[in-house]
């Protein structure tokens, strides 16, 4: 039976990476790291999509599409380290995104699962048992699945289709899946044992 209503929550991109570089070195001239220095900023989304490129774009774009929130919730939300679940809309600027890049993606760091925790605490609340919030990223470690299956339960579901799938695989997956309209198969553990 399909899920009465399904957020879905998009892991981060790699913050301390080559790409991250071009935004936070001190002579970064890109217009997004010119924006991140004014006091404009950029959207979570935007960042995460520079520095991460196809396979946050597919994500952004696939949960964009397929999401149908609960009354009062946010439909797409983003794993931020060191500030739990954040709207892809957010706008940060370079001391936050700066912040950010300091806080390891570590199930064994509080700085990073304490604020995750708790936002997917509140996520929980706002969930029927019918309802899914459904991880795009990677569920070959703990570093996503330990914090949010501790409150969330079976309403966490991954995309079988990932399994076996590197990222930029994923990332080209969910872009053909935005643009047809067509949803991939979600499951409850990453066995892909027991479909929902």
């Amino acid at each position: 039976m399909p899920p009465s209503h399904q957020i879905f929550l998009l892991s981060p991109a790699n913050c301390a990476g080559k790409r991250a570089g071009f935004l936070l070195r001190k002579d970064a001239r890109s217009p997004l790291a010119q924006r991140l220095r004014s006091g404009e900023g950029a959207t979570i989304g935007e960042v995460f999509t520079f520095m991460s490129g196809l396979y946050f774009r597919g994500k952004l774009a696939y949960a964009t599409a397929f999401a149908s929130p609960p009354e009062g919730s946010v439909g797409v939300q983003v794993i931020v380290p060191g500030r739990g679940l954040c709207n892809p809309r957010a706008i940060i600027d370079l001391a936050a995104l700066r912040a950010i890049a300091r806080i390891p993606v570590d199930p064994g760091d509080r700085r990073y699962t304490r604020p995750l925790q708790r936002d997917a605490a509140q996520l929980a609340e706002q969930l029927q048992p019918s309802d899914a919030a459904v991880l795009l990223g990677s569920i070959a470690t703990a570093k996503y699945l330990e914090p949010l299956k501790a409150m969330l339960g079976l309403r966490l579901r991954f995309p079988r289709e990932f399994i076996g799938r590197g990222d930029m695989s994923r990332g080209a997956l969910m872009l053909r899946c935005a643009a047809e309209g067509r949803e991939l198969t979600y499951v409850v553990d990453p066995g892909g044992a027991h479909p929902c």
